[in-house]
């Protein structure tokens, strides 16, 4: 029976790491429909920095953190999947804050839809320590 428990949590930490992950692919999907955001790209640039191979390895990794993290949230031992978890969600969460903070001093039509995505993805991000947390509490 405590096995079952412990499974719980862990399908629950994936799921939310691939919520978290989508809602962080859809915000970018989104952010392309915002006028002048194509030619921006067409041009070599992303976010006012030049495209290079580097910026392109260092967002590869980034978006694969999501979806690495649910793996290991099914294969890690509990203790190390644990802290994992909460190191990596707590990481994520400070940028997701960073995020938020920089929409909100960005006077854009968009900037209401790219706050509520980021929130969103804020809560699942929250849960995910939240559920590493407490998982101890289960073991």
């Amino acid at each position: 029976m405590g096995g079952e428990i412990l499974e719980d949590w862990k399908i629950k930490i994936a799921a939310l790491w691939i919520v978290a992950e989508l809602s962080a692919i859809v915000g970018n999907m989104l952010e392309l429909y915002e006028s002048g955001v194509i030619e921006g790209l067409i041009a070599g640039e992303l976010a006012g920095m030049q495209i290079t191979p580097e910026l392109m390895l260092a967002l590869a990794i980034l978006f694969l953190i999501g979806p690495v993290m649910a793996f290991l949230s099914l294969a890690l031992k509990d203790s190390i999947n644990r802290w994992v978890n909460i190191i990596v969600g707590v990481v994520f969460v400070g940028f997701t804050f960073m995020t938020i903070g920089e929409y909100l001093t960005i006077q854009s039509a968009y900037s209401a839809s790219k706050i509520l995505i980021e929130v969103v993805g804020l809560v699942f991000l929250v849960l995910i320590v939240w559920y590493a947390w407490k998982s101890k509490q289960k073991a």
